[in-house]
Order: C-alpha cells, then sequence, then structure tokens
C-alpha cells in the first residue's frame, strides 16, 4: 500500500489530520520509518498510533512507534 493510501487509513481511524499524524506523514515521507511489513489489523494499528499519541511527537516516540510497525505479524492469510 503507498504510504499516501496508509496516511488516509491513519486519518479516517483518528478523525483526520492532528500533529501527531503529520510527524508520521513526515516520517514515512522521508524515510524515518516504514509501513508495517505485513497489513495489521485496525486494531493493532489503533493500538500503536494510541500509544505514539500519549506522548509528545518525538523522535524517541517516533523510533518506537517504527519498532511496533517493524515487528507487525501477520495473524493469518491475507
Amino acid at each position: 500500500m503507498p504510504h499516501i493510501a496508509f496516511l488516509n487509513r491513519l486519518r479516517r481511524l483518528f478523525g483526520g489530520a492532528g500533529p501527531h499524524i503529520e510527524t508520521i506523514a513526515a516520517a514515512l515521507a522521508d524515510g524515518r520509518i516504514k509501513q508495517p511489513a505485513h497489513p495489521m489489523s485496525d486494531q493493532e494499528l489503533s493500538r500503536a498510533i494510541r500509544e505514539f499519541q500519549s506522548r509528545p511527537a518525538s523522535e524517541e516516540a517516533l523510533r518506537k512507534l517504527a519498532e511496533r510497525l517493524e515487528a507487525a505479524k501477520p495473524d493469518g492469510p491475507p
């Protein structure tokens, strides 16, 4: 999924843009984070983003989110 479609999914889940979503958008655009290697359920993705939003948008919070996205494992066939 292109990162624009991924961002649209995030914006739908979280009701639009905000500083945290824009931080994610910038990090995807410049390669600091990558989309999950395997599709995450809306529940998994929402949990990861809520954890990210619970802290101020920072490089450390972004690093932890990147780790969660990279660790996404498929839970069955697509």
